[in-house]
């Protein structure tokens, strides 16, 4: 899969879909950042990967390499 799989889908249904399927500790064991470690939500994620281009790029990557089965 390739970035232009991501068109159309927001960072926010991203990481709610990502948050669901394995859920904040197991996130933050994939990706190892504080938003997802110290009182995770999405808002604050949101916040930190909008202005963290190394990061969003970590959650997007993983996003492509999940196999979601709905």
């Amino acid at each position: 899969m390739s970035v232009q799989a991501l068109h159309g889908i927001t960072l926010e249904s991203l990481l709610t879909r990502l948050v669901e399927h394995y859920g904040w500790e197991e996130l933050g064991k994939r990706i190892a950042i504080n938003c997802f470690i110290s009182e995770p939500s999405i808002k604050s994620s949101l916040k930190f990967l909008r202005k963290t281009p190394w990061a969003r790029k970590e959650v997007e990557d993983l996003y492509l390499r999940t196999r979601f089965t709905n």
